[in-house]
């Protein structure tokens, strides 16, 4: 099986981009984050036309998850118990035997902020959900646009970023005990090297540069660890003409 996830960063203006990638990547099962479209105005029939059956949970104009799959995803949960959030950025459900978590993480704006508070408490909030997943589903794998960098290696300076939003201790600490809970970030199972990003600003021709943060996760449930066998970064779609800021990363299972 090989899983995807990227922040499209509006799935109306990439979805050409994303119908590509998907013919040329072949996925299974892709993530999305950001598609910013309200549910009656998903590309139902589109993507169905790709080869994906898509469940979603979106909003006008901001946030917006949806989980796409060869096979009609299952047991479906896009509101999880003690967040009270109409924000949408949270999508479980279960394809063959893998029971996947979406999530588009609160960005935080800046320490300090108000919203970096709410994100540390809607971080507190996901990881009790994603304890008792864990418990249900083995095979859990828990992907999407974390709004964390895990350490300075997923840095392009970590001097200039300090303890900024995105890098500041107690988010890493937050995604640590997320991780704590038998949770495996797959591509450090493979590359332990710094400078592998997924994200770079738009602005300062950041991407050209390798101006980047990685903040785009795969977690594979301990159960899963010895079935992957391959996780990477694919670049290519943020080459191309207005691209997301985001590009996709994958993982591939023996399962």
């Amino acid at each position: 099986m090989k899983i995807a996830s990227w922040n499209v960063n509006s799935l109306k203006v990439r979805l050409p981009q994303l119908t590509e990638w998907a013919a040329e990547a072949k996925p299974d099962v892709i993530a999305l984050q950001e598609t910013k479209l309200e549910d009656a105005k998903f590309p139902v029939d589109e993507l169905a036309a790709a080869g994906y059956r898509a469940v979603y949970s979106g909003q006008k104009t901001y946030n917006g998850v949806a989980i796409l799959a060869r096979e009609e995803p299952a047991d479906v949960v896009t509101d999880i118990p003690g967040l009270d959030d109409p924000q949408r950025r949270i999508l479980a459900a279960t394809v063959g035997s893998v029971r996947l978590v979406d999530l588009y993480v609160v960005n935080g704006k800046a320490v300090g902020d108000e919203k970096y508070a709410y994100k540390l408490d809607w971080l507190a909030k996901v990881r009790d959900f994603l304890e008792e997943e864990h418990k249900r589903h083995p095979h859990l794998v828990v992907l999407g646009d974390f709004n964390i960098a895990p350490d300075d290696r997923d840095v392009y300076d970590p001097v200039a970023w300090g303890e900024d939003v995105l890098c500041s201790p107690p988010e890493r600490d937050a995604l640590k005990a997320i991780t704590a809970l038998g949770l495996h970030d797959s591509f450090r199972l493979f590359e332990q090297d710094g400078g592998h990003f997924s994200w770079w600003d738009y602005r300062q021709a950041a991407f050209r540069r390798n101006m980047g943060l990685r903040i785009d996760l795969i977690l594979v449930g301990d159960a899963l660890k010895q079935a992957v066998k391959a996780a990477a970064i694919d670049r290519t779609p943020r080459r191309w003409e207005r691209p997301s800021d985001h590009t996709p990363v994958t993982l591939d299972l023996d399962i």
